[in-house]
């Protein structure tokens, strides 16, 4: 019974991270709700979303919004204004009465008395129509990031314009896709579990072979150069900076 038991948390540890007090699926980790009735736009925005590892769910029936959030019970909600029914005001209430989700106010609208309804009813961020995709996926990273301290723990993180799997050593921005090998996802992964604080030399020659020893300065340099020129393939420029005579950070 003891050897079952432990199995069983050793399952919870493998599917379940804890945030903020509650145990949450890490998919779940990536499931956000696209509530916009321009349908062109909308599956725009899921397919482009999609392209970033997100699992975008889309409201088809404007009378039953609040019964589809429920359901998918979305980590972030992108939220138009000039909706059927009711408007996006209206919504943004609903689900602040039962839910802190972030919400983001997508919106043709660029009035200021928009923007500030928009934070006043419970939004939390306000993008104008048209954007950029790259906009958007940094907006819905930053207040992930905030919320759910999204990059803790994750096989896949996203950081700003950057999709980094740990596991496959995959990188992704916009478009462009590469492949780093070993060293480098150990250098890359712990550059980013301390980012915004320089790490030292000595702590990645640590994170690449456990012991500073037999490892060269050359060594260390030659693998980080090879990462830089794998980031700049995928448009990821100066993304790592050097801090002379003492180590490298991610700002």
């Amino acid at each position: 019974w003891l050897f079952l038991l432990l199995e069983f948390f050793l399952f919870l540890g493998e599917n379940f991270r804890y945030n903020k007090g509650s145990l949450i699926e890490e998919d779940a980790m990536k499931q956000l709700l696209v509530i916009e009735d321009d349908l062109t736009l909308a599956k725009e925005i899921k397919r482009s979303l999609e392209g970033w590892g997100f699992d975008v769910q889309m409201v088809t029936d404007f009378e039953k919004i609040m019964e589809t959030f429920q359901l998918v019970q979305p980590v972030l909600v992108l939220l138009d204004i000039n909706l059927p029914v009711e408007d996006g005001f209206y919504w943004c209430r609903q689900i602040r009465k039962q839910s802190t989700v972030p919400i983001i106010f997508l919106s043709s609208r660029d009035s200021n008395l928009d923007i500030i309804l928009a934070i006043q009813q419970g939004g939390d961020d306000y993008l104008t129509k048209p954007f950029s995709s790259d906009i958007l996926v940094t907006k819905i990273n930053a207040l992930l990031r905030r919320t759910y301290d999204y990059v803790a723990g994750q096989s896949v993180l996203y950081i700003d314009q950057l999709m980094f799997d740990k596991e496959s050593g995959k990188i992704r921005s916009g478009d462009q896709e590469g492949e780093l090998t070993k060293n480098e996802i150990k250098i890359l992964s712990t550059l980013l579990k301390h980012r915004g604080k320089i790490v030292s030399r000595e702590q990645l020659m640590m994170s690449l072979w456990n012991s500073d020893e037999f490892i060269s300065d050359n060594t260390l340099t030659v693998n980080v150069n090879r990462l830089r020129h794998s980031l700049k393939d995928i448009g990821m420029n100066d993304f790592i900076q050097t801090k002379k005579g003492i180590g490298y950070i991610i700002p």
